[in-house]
């Protein structure tokens, strides 16, 4: 690992992958954090700036522009900035199951699943974290898009499982 691809990137860049970093460790204490109070307010608030900065900072990465200076990447960007807006609004709104739903939907696609593909080799982060074995960030994104799969899998069955339960229940 070294930091030297990081240190000669583009302030924006490393605006960028800074804001990243904390939104990933930052993101989840929110988003796996059992008790709702006003500590998650708090880190919410920061989570939400950080993010946005994410967001805000990836429209000036023209790397792989196809239109014009931007790239289908840049659709997420916005969609982002959406999902932060809804999730914001549905907390105040009271309407808790959506923020949750909006917030924690960003945090596991949006950030991470999307995250993970910037260790495709040739990328900077490829660089930063595996060095010499670019090909290591093929088996991470491999074990990540593995566990996404598992996740989603239990999910449904947990659903499949209560569904089953009220339809015995009623």
């Amino acid at each position: 690992m070294t930091l030297t691809p990081l240190l000669h990137m583009p302030l924006y860049l490393q605006i960028h992958v800074t804001c990243a970093l904390v939104s990933v460790i930052l993101g989840a204490f929110v988003v796996l954090r059992r008790k709702r109070d006003r500590l998650h307010k708090i880190t919410g608030y920061i989570w939400t700036v950080a993010m946005a900065a994410v967001a805000l900072s990836s429209f000036w990465i023209r790397e792989f522009a196809l239109i014009g200076p931007f790239s289908p990447i840049h659709l997420l960007s916005v969609l982002t900035l959406w999902t932060l807006w809804s999730g914001i609004r549905f907390a105040v709104a009271g309407r808790i199951r959506a923020h949750r739903a909006a917030f924690r939907n960003l945090y596991w696609y949006g950030l991470l699943v999307a995250g993970t593909l910037n260790f495709l080799p040739g990328r900077r982060m490829n660089q930063v974290v595996f060095g010499n074995a670019p090909d290591m960030g093929l088996w991470l994104i491999g074990a990540v898009a593995g566990l996404a799969l598992a996740f989603n899998l239990g999910l449904f069955a947990a659903r499949r499982r209560r569904a089953v339960s009220a339809a015995a229940a009623a």
